[in-house]
């Protein structure tokens, strides 16, 4: 008898002040009726770099294989996934269709070991728009950005 993975959905999203700068990313994880809000910082980084980070944060939190709904505001996320440029890069070497090495390796890298035991599907969300998951990670993301700034007392680029 086959085991029935466990559901989960997440909501993901990066946020920078500068494009590089400051940079802050958050998940929120559903599980049935748990929830749990993670977020994070990066002094030196890009929103891309952020978006990322944030799926492969809250992926190496799951415990076991799971069927897992990732949503994201995040073209640059979602289209890798959704067309197939994930698998073009891994094929190609690491490079573009231009034949240049692929941005953020590292993190691409890192996220595909993270997928493969789950049943992953990402689906794009309108970012700062009136979904509530995807609004609450922007609130968590940029607010580690504000808090951070707020310790070295700087100020911050909305």
């Amino acid at each position: 008898m086959k085991e029935v993975m466990k559901e989960v959905i997440i909501y993901t999203d990066g946020a920078c002040s500068g494009n590089p700068g400051p940079g802050g990313w958050a998940a929120v994880l559903m599980y049935g009726e748990h929830l749990k809000e993670i977020s994070g910082y990066m002094p030196e980084t890009t929103n891309n770099r952020m978006e990322v980070f944030a799926v492969i944060q809250a992926l190496g939190l799951l415990k076991q294989a799971c069927k897992v709904t990732v949503y994201s505001d995040s073209a640059y996320l979602v289209n890798a996934s959704l067309q197939g440029w994930l698998d073009n890069w891994q094929r190609n070497g690491w490079k573009t269709s231009k034949k240049e090495p692929v941005e953020n390796q590292d993190l691409w890298r890192s996220l595909l070991s993270l997928m493969k035991p789950h049943d992953m599907r990402f689906v794009k969300v309108r970012g700062h728009a009136d979904n509530e998951w995807n609004n609450r990670c922007d609130k968590l993301a940029t607010g580690q950005i504000k808090q951070h700034a707020t310790k070295k007392g700087g100020e911050t680029a909305e």
